[in-house]
Protein backbone atom coordinates (compact mmCIF):
# COMPACT_ATOMS: atom_id res chain seq x y z
CA UNK A 1 0.00 0.00 0.00
CA UNK A 2 2.88 2.37 0.74
CA UNK A 3 4.17 2.01 -2.84
CA UNK A 4 0.85 3.22 -4.27
CA UNK A 5 0.86 6.18 -1.88
CA UNK A 6 4.42 7.07 -2.93
CA UNK A 7 3.38 6.99 -6.60
CA UNK A 8 0.40 9.24 -5.86
CA UNK A 9 2.76 11.74 -4.22
CA UNK A 10 5.01 11.72 -7.31
CA UNK A 11 2.04 12.18 -9.64
CA UNK A 12 0.85 15.11 -7.54
CA UNK A 13 4.37 16.63 -7.65
CA UNK A 14 4.39 16.38 -11.45
CA UNK A 15 0.95 17.97 -11.67
CA UNK A 16 2.09 20.88 -9.48
CA UNK A 17 5.13 21.41 -11.74
CA UNK A 18 2.83 21.31 -14.78
CA UNK A 19 0.54 23.96 -13.29
CA UNK A 20 3.26 26.44 -12.36
CA UNK A 21 5.51 25.99 -15.42
CA UNK A 22 5.07 28.10 -18.53
CA UNK A 23 6.91 25.52 -20.63
CA UNK A 24 7.49 21.80 -20.19
CA UNK A 25 9.90 19.90 -22.42
CA UNK A 26 10.26 16.13 -22.64
CA UNK A 27 13.76 15.02 -23.56
CA UNK A 28 15.42 11.74 -24.55
CA UNK A 29 18.65 11.82 -22.58
CA UNK A 30 19.96 8.39 -23.62
CA UNK A 31 23.66 8.44 -24.34
CA UNK A 32 24.80 11.52 -22.42
CA UNK A 33 27.38 10.93 -19.74
CA UNK A 34 27.33 12.05 -16.11
CA UNK A 35 29.50 15.11 -16.73
CA UNK A 36 27.25 16.32 -19.55
CA UNK A 37 24.14 15.64 -17.46
CA UNK A 38 25.58 17.56 -14.50
CA UNK A 39 26.49 20.54 -16.72
CA UNK A 40 23.03 20.52 -18.30
CA UNK A 41 21.30 20.36 -14.91
CA UNK A 42 23.37 23.32 -13.65
CA UNK A 43 22.55 25.46 -16.69
CA UNK A 44 18.86 24.68 -16.36
CA UNK A 45 18.84 25.30 -12.60
CA UNK A 46 20.62 28.65 -13.10
CA UNK A 47 17.90 29.66 -15.59
CA UNK A 48 15.13 28.83 -13.12
CA UNK A 49 14.11 25.54 -14.74
CA UNK A 50 13.72 22.17 -13.01
CA UNK A 51 15.19 19.04 -14.62
CA UNK A 52 13.57 15.84 -13.39
CA UNK A 53 13.52 12.16 -14.33
CA UNK A 54 10.28 10.31 -13.58
CA UNK A 55 8.83 6.99 -14.58
CA UNK A 56 6.98 7.36 -17.87
CA UNK A 57 3.76 5.84 -16.50
CA UNK A 58 3.66 8.38 -13.68
CA UNK A 59 4.21 11.21 -16.17
CA UNK A 60 1.38 9.89 -18.35
CA UNK A 61 -0.94 9.67 -15.35
CA UNK A 62 -0.07 13.24 -14.28
CA UNK A 63 -0.61 14.56 -17.82
CA UNK A 64 -3.98 12.81 -18.03
CA UNK A 65 -5.06 14.10 -14.62
CA UNK A 66 -3.96 17.62 -15.60
CA UNK A 67 -6.20 17.42 -18.68
CA UNK A 68 -3.37 17.22 -21.22
CA UNK A 69 -4.32 14.38 -23.54
CA UNK A 70 -3.27 15.31 -27.08
CA UNK A 71 0.31 14.03 -26.89
CA UNK A 72 1.67 10.91 -28.57
CA UNK A 73 1.93 8.21 -25.89
CA UNK A 74 4.71 6.50 -27.89
CA UNK A 75 6.94 9.50 -27.22
CA UNK A 76 6.93 8.60 -23.52
CA UNK A 77 8.79 5.35 -24.08
CA UNK A 78 12.43 4.82 -23.25
CA UNK A 79 14.56 7.31 -21.35
CA UNK A 80 12.66 10.52 -20.72
CA UNK A 81 13.53 13.51 -18.60
CA UNK A 82 11.16 16.40 -18.01
CA UNK A 83 12.24 20.04 -17.89
CA UNK A 84 9.85 22.49 -16.26
CA UNK A 85 10.62 26.01 -17.47
CA UNK A 86 9.83 29.21 -15.60
CA UNK A 87 9.48 31.10 -18.90
CA UNK A 88 8.54 30.18 -22.43
CA UNK A 89 11.91 29.98 -24.22
CA UNK A 90 14.97 29.78 -21.97
CA UNK A 91 14.84 26.07 -21.06
CA UNK A 92 14.05 25.13 -24.66
CA UNK A 93 17.05 27.15 -25.85
CA UNK A 94 19.40 25.50 -23.36
CA UNK A 95 18.17 22.03 -24.33
CA UNK A 96 18.43 22.78 -28.04
CA UNK A 97 22.03 24.01 -27.69
CA UNK A 98 22.92 21.01 -25.53
CA UNK A 99 21.40 18.69 -28.13
CA UNK A 100 23.56 20.24 -30.83
CA UNK A 101 26.65 20.08 -28.61
CA UNK A 102 26.23 16.52 -27.31
CA UNK A 103 24.52 15.12 -30.43
CA UNK A 104 22.73 12.60 -28.20
CA UNK A 105 20.09 14.67 -26.46
CA UNK A 106 16.77 14.80 -28.31
CA UNK A 107 13.64 16.83 -27.69
CA UNK A 108 10.60 14.52 -27.83
CA UNK A 109 7.84 17.11 -27.46
CA UNK A 110 6.86 20.08 -25.34
CA UNK A 111 3.98 21.84 -23.67
CA UNK A 112 3.67 25.62 -23.84
CA UNK A 113 1.04 27.18 -21.56
CA UNK A 114 -1.04 23.97 -21.73
CA UNK A 115 -0.71 23.42 -25.50
CA UNK A 116 1.17 20.35 -26.72
CA UNK A 117 3.97 21.12 -29.20
CA UNK A 118 5.71 18.69 -31.54
CA UNK A 119 9.46 18.24 -31.47
CA UNK A 120 9.86 20.63 -34.42
CA UNK A 121 7.63 23.27 -32.80
CA UNK A 122 9.59 22.97 -29.55
CA UNK A 123 12.87 23.42 -31.43
CA UNK A 124 11.41 26.49 -33.18
CA UNK A 125 10.50 27.84 -29.74
CA UNK A 126 14.11 27.25 -28.67
CA UNK A 127 15.37 29.51 -31.44
CA UNK A 128 13.38 32.51 -30.22
CA UNK A 129 15.62 34.92 -28.29
CA UNK A 130 14.96 35.45 -24.59
CA UNK A 131 12.63 38.20 -23.40
CA UNK A 132 15.54 40.42 -22.39
CA UNK A 133 17.15 40.13 -25.84
CA UNK A 134 13.84 40.88 -27.58
CA UNK A 135 13.33 43.98 -25.42
CA UNK A 136 16.87 45.18 -26.18
CA UNK A 137 16.26 44.68 -29.91
CA UNK A 138 12.98 46.59 -29.73
CA UNK A 139 14.60 49.48 -27.86
CA UNK A 140 17.42 49.54 -30.39
CA UNK A 141 14.92 49.75 -33.24
CA UNK A 142 12.97 52.51 -31.50
CA UNK A 143 16.15 54.47 -30.75
CA UNK A 144 17.63 54.19 -34.28
CA UNK A 145 15.48 56.88 -35.99
CA UNK A 146 16.07 59.35 -33.16
CA UNK A 147 19.82 58.75 -33.27
CA UNK A 148 19.85 59.17 -37.07
CA UNK A 149 17.94 62.46 -36.75
CA UNK A 150 20.40 63.71 -34.12
CA UNK A 151 23.37 62.86 -36.36
CA UNK A 152 21.74 64.61 -39.35
CA UNK A 153 21.00 67.75 -37.34
CA UNK A 154 24.54 67.74 -35.97
CA UNK A 155 25.96 67.45 -39.50
CA UNK A 156 23.79 70.37 -40.70
CA UNK A 157 24.87 72.49 -37.71
CA UNK A 158 28.55 71.77 -38.40
CA UNK A 159 28.20 72.71 -42.09
CA UNK A 160 26.45 75.96 -41.23
CA UNK A 161 29.14 76.98 -38.77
Amino acid sequence: MANIDAKKVVVEEIKQHLKKSKSVIFVDYKGINVEQDTTLRKKLRDSGAAYKVYKNRLVMRALDEAGIKDYDVKLLEGTTSVVFGSDETTAAGILYKAGKEYQKLGIKFGILNGTVLSSAETEALAKIPSKEVLIAQLLGMLNAPIAALARALDAVAKKGA
